[in-house]
């Protein structure tokens, strides 16, 4: 599934209010809806769920989560805005488009992320988590040692780079024998079935992956780092930013250097010289003071 579609038309095969199967859900109401076919990516993989909506002839409810139980059925978890729903309705399920795009930046973002780690620490940088988002990426890796600014910088400018060649992205259903024999990465301790989905970018990233992409790496945006620290023993946590989401984290950064630039007087690139003298002359301050 490629996740191209934004809207499809279907019905409500069931609908559960306060844990309790119903005919009909009313506004005001928070629902679990369960349709016959769906647009909507339910949570999984790391990324999160879409949000939308779902409309029928006489109301709309909300969509704020999906999940998909053990049995495979996509569930809707939804707030009745308008309205009633009814088993049997006729209805369009409608994905938020901002949102979904927003995701799937991050979600292409991530895999070039974690393909930078190989090349950049070595192989032995194995994914150990993740988390995508409409507003941020967090990917747990397996390393032993904090990152030195340079391999950081090393990273950011080989992914951007990435972005920038505008490799194509693309997917496609496979044998789980033959991903693997293609060199495709894969979750440590996942359990995947017979048939896998394989997704690659250009020839610089092979990883099994059911999520969201974009269908090109220079639709991803500009790529920045925001963190890096340890989460437990050998594991380490990157956090970053794409697109729009990267131009805001850069002005706000940007804010904060011209806030010290007004109060010190001073260029932006004259200001840890700055920062230096005041903190020498507070040293002298306290000293002076102590022996008084």
């Amino acid at each position: 599934v490629g996740y191209t579609r934004l809207s499809d038309e279907s019905r409500v095969v069931a609908l559960f209010v306060e844990g309790q199967s119903v005919d009909e859900a009313r506004a005001g109401q928070e629902a679990l809806i369960v349709l016959e076919r769906t647009p909507f990516y339910a949570e999984g993989g790391g990324q999160v769920a879409d949000r939308g909506t779902i409309t029928g002839a006489d109301g709309q409810a909300e969509v704020t989560d999906v999940q998909k139980n053990e049995a495979g059925v996509y569930v809707h978890f939804a707030h009745v805005a308008s309205g009633r729903l009814r088993v049997n309705d006729v209805v369009l399920a409608t994905v938020d488009q901002q949102t979904r795009v927003a995701t799937q930046r991050h979600h292409t973002a991530t895999h070039l992320l974690h393909a930078a780690l190989h090349r950049v620490l070595g192989e032995h940088a194995e994914q150990a988590g993740s988390l995508v988002a409409p507003d941020r990426l967090r990917f747990d890796f397996t390393h032993f040692e904090p990152l030195t600014d340079e391999q950081l910088h090393a990273i950011e400018r080989l992914v951007n780079e990435k972005i920038m060649a505008a490799l194509p992205v693309t997917w496609e259903e496979m044998p789980l024998e033959e991903a693997r024999r293609r060199g495709a990465k894969a979750l440590f301790g996942e359990k995947y079935g017979d048939v896998v989905r394989v997704v690659g970018i250009g020839d610089y990233s092979l990883e099994l992956c059911g999520g969201t992409h974009m269908n090109n790496s220079g639709e991803v945006g500009p790529f920045k780092i925001v963190s890096e620290g340890s989460v437990a023993a050998g594991v380490r946590r990157i956090e970053a930013v794409v697109g729009t989401e990267a131009l805001a984290h850069v002005h706000a950064q940007e804010d904060v250097l011209h806030q010290f630039q007004a109060k010190l007087q001073s260029k932006v690139e004259q200001l840890p010289e700055q920062v230096e003298r005041l903190l020498e002359a507070n040293r002298a301050l306290e000293k002076e003071l102590a022996e008084l």
